[in-house]
């Protein structure tokens, strides 16, 4: 077997193998959508910079697409971006080493986030794109040895690169430059989309009968009403509005004790935290559930899928809050798990809710201020100039990371000084229709709104009190709750509603984490057989405590951003800027120009591919051959538009 076709049979393997994994992955519909978005902006930063030589954005948009998003998906971005943009640049012998060129990136991008815990900053992130655009160019200069023909040798290999470095160069510069400009707000913004939108649906249960729908409706009558005397249940418990909600999540709950994102679907150690959460808000211990299994038998049977630091926090929380040790969980630690996580400087992988829910999750284990006071100072050093925090340092200041930080703050070491200030932001992003929002001009939605709440109340503030136009963010997410009990995320949108439903209760509740341990109703009736003891309503219900000052730490609600909900679950989406090697190079609009030799041009190959013209597009060389100037002038003014209408975007977020 020659040379030649060894190499393209590997190649081959790789690019259709990189395709089969990512669809045997099983990608949600709105991953799917995303690899989409960030392939189209792929192939967008190719067209628009074709006129510069060897300046691209595919690779750095193929490398952040694997950083954010994994491996299947990375890849799947950097191979879909080469192949549909040379519907444009021209198709050729070249395509399918673009696509695998591209596609490693991808994979290179998820190997880099799993050593490096998802931490590189901005300077770390451009260093890597320019290191991706050596190694893109040094694949591209092998593509060239091999379909061409001629001596297969290092010599001739390493021949053909020397020509070729000063493009390399440009390449690697324009990809350091794109990233240090673009990178951090494009991996916030996929971090968004992926943690508020990468849920798994599965099919809808085929309905129960009509004699079991009626015996269960019938049985859920008493659970909707306030249990005994009205009056005193508004000073002792929840609310009408909170049983009515805490009633529908729990009949979320499937058979195996988990949750889903809405009824139904299929269950997930995220969702079944942020449920649990939610229910202990609300004065409910999910431990006491009626299904065959509880959320917190689901949490220990699915331990392994517990692996991140978001996942350490949140299922930490929960377990507290259902009184189960976290120290001792299916024979885990999972706080000396978290602990070892720390970085240097007291953060967690340098992100602000990671930080917050991290002394969150130590102060509900016991564990002494002075042990994560070093966390606590690097949320104050964040803190933007505002008084609000981002998702990392320097992020624009928005609700969901703000709130958490207060949170907190409130159980922390240190003065008050920045829990009044993020207050006082706090104050001035608030809408008018009492709601707060993830981003400026963004509508209003009920999980950001609970995360401000939650962060007002920890910093000692009713939020009753805390109103714009005469409306408070409790009137925001009293217009949101449906007549079934749950709670809509906006006035146009009810996307997965047990999550939705499960923050929401914590700002109802107005306890900010951590949540004490709620009484188990079934294990208070085995201790003591008087009373009825059910939990939802229709017995004795257990309370909690209201915090009424910032020092207060005893409940709490859930966030986004790493927790598993996007930036204290909001919705976000963006896509990244990038710029790889070979980019413009299959067409009359190259990258880089590498001469054939003498002998190369003498050789006998088929007419459709050596030609000189086409050798030049192939190895990114030339000057462009076909770029008329009405073409040159649209693209530009594409390019400008796009700049434009991100600078606006960035200028207009809080």
């Amino acid at each position: 077997m020659s040379w030649q076709a060894s190499a393209l049979i590997i190649l081959a393997i790789v690019v259709v193998g990189g395709f089969v994994w990512f669809e045997r992955s099983r990608p949600s519909a709105r991953i799917v959508a995303a690899v989409a978005a960030l392939a189209a902006l792929g192939v967008a930063g190719r067209l628009i910079l074709a006129p510069v030589p060897n300046v691209v954005a595919t690779t750095d948009v193929a490398l952040l697409a694997g950083y954010t998003l994994g491996g299947g998906p990375g890849f799947a971005v950097g191979a879909l971006s080469g192949l549909v943009s040379n519907f444009w640049l021209g198709q050729g012998p070249w395509t399918p080493w673009q696509m695998a060129g591209w596609g490693m990136v991808g994979i290179a991008g998820a190997m880099l986030a799993a050593g490096t815990g998802r931490s590189l900053n901005r300077w770390g992130l451009a260093a890597v794109a320019a290191l991706m655009g050596f190694l893109y160019g040094a694949l591209l200069d092998l593509s060239v040895m091999v379909s061409y023909g001629g001596e297969q040798s290092l010599d001739r290999y390493l021949a053909l690169s020397a020509r070729g470095i000063p493009f390399n160069v440009v390449h690697a510069t324009g990809n350091f430059v794109l990233m240090l400009a673009a990178g951090p707000a494009m991996v916030r913004m996929l971090d968004r989309y992926r943690e508020r939108f990468d849920v798994t649906w599965s099919e809808t249960p085929l309905p129960r009968a009509a004699a079991a729908g009626l015996v269960a409706a019938c049985l859920a009558l008493p659970l909707l009403a306030p249990p005994g005397d009205a009056a005193a249940q508004d000073d002792t418990g929840p609310g009408q509005d909170e049983l009515s909600a805490r009633a529908w999540l729990a009949d979320a709950q499937n058979k195996d004790g988990g949750f889903g994102a809405e009824p139904g679907v299929a269950s997930n150690p995220g969702m079944t935290g942020w449920a649990m959460l939610g229910l202990e808000a609300a004065g409910y211990n999910p431990r006491d559930l009626a299904e065959e299994k509880t959320p917190v038998d689901y949490l220990r049977k699915n331990l392994s899928e517990i692996d991140s630091t978001a996942d350490l926090e949140r299922t930490i929380l929960a377990l507290d809050g259902a009184g189960v040790d976290p120290r001792d969980f299916g024979g885990e630690d999972l706080v000396a798990q978290l602990r070892k996580r720390v970085k240097k400087d007291g953060s967690y992988e340098s992100q602000i809710n990671l930080t917050a829910f991290a002394i969150l999750a130590q102060k509900a284990a016991g564990v002494s201020s002075g042990n994560y006071g070093k966390s606590a100072a690097w949320l104050r050093s964040a803190q933007n100039r505002n008084g609000g925090w981002g998702s990392v340092e320097d992020a624009e200041s928005e609700p969901d990371s703000t709130g958490a930080a207060l949170q907190a703050l409130a159980v922390s070491p240190g003065g008050s000084g920045e829990i009044d200030d993020g207050a006082r932001w706090l104050y001035r992003a608030q809408r008018g229709d009492g709601g707060w929002s993830l981003t400026a001009g963004a509508p209003s939605n009920s999980q950001s709104t609970a995360w401000a709440i939650q962060g007002l109340t920890a910093a000692g503030d009713a939020a009753a009190d805390v109103k714009n136009d005469g409306r408070s963010g409790l009137d925001y997410l009293a217009a949101r709750q449906r007549g079934d009990g749950r709670y809509s995320y906006s006035k146009t949108s009810d996307q997965t509603p047990v999550w939705v439903t499960a923050q929401a209760l914590t700002g109802v509740a107005e306890q900010p984490f951590p949540l004490e341990a709620v009484p188990s109703a079934v294990e208070d009736a085995n201790e003591d057989s008087a009373g009825d003891t059910d939990p939802l309503g229709s017995g004795t219900t257990p309370t909690t405590p209201t915090p009424t000052s910032s020092s207060y730490d005893g409940t709490g609600s859930g966030l986004g951003s790493g927790l598993g909900g996007a930036t204290g679950g909001e919705g976000g989406g963006g896509a990244p800027v990038s710029s790889p090697k070979g980019g413009n190079a299959a067409a009359p609009t190259g990258d880089r120009a590498v001469e054939p030799t003498a002998a190369e041009e003498a050789e006998e190959e088929p007419t459709d591919m050596i030609t000189a013209e086409t050798m030049a597009a192939f190895t990114d060389q030339g000057e462009p051959t076909t770029s008329p100037p009405l073409l040159i002038g649209i693209l530009v003014a594409i390019a400008l538009a796009l700049g434009a209408g991100f600078l606006w975007y960035r200028r207009r977020l809080p």
